[in-house]
């Protein structure tokens, strides 16, 4: 059983937010700083490691990523 990981990356000024999961977050973290994970981190400088959340089932993050993007901005903010 593999550990799997939710993620909220955010700019420097908390106005944009990404949210993924993944089971590999110390890897996946430099990558999206390297600007080789997502294109939409790289065009919006989205580096900073906000919040994660550790899962034993790949299942519970998937459900936690989808309601976390259903997530008001300001909500997003206060969790973090």
């Amino acid at each position: 059983m593999s550990q799997s990981y939710i993620y909220i990356l955010a700019n420097k000024y908390l106005t944009t937010f990404y949210i993924a999961v993944t089971s590999e977050l110390s890897k996946r973290i430099i990558e999206h700083k390297e600007g080789l994970a997502s294109k939409f981190t790289k065009r919006y400088t989205i580096t900073d490691l906000v919040y994660y959340e550790k899962f034993s089932e790949i299942k519970q993050a998937i459900d936690r990523e989808k309601k976390l993007k259903n997530c008001c901005k300001e909500w997003k903010r206060n969790l973090i």
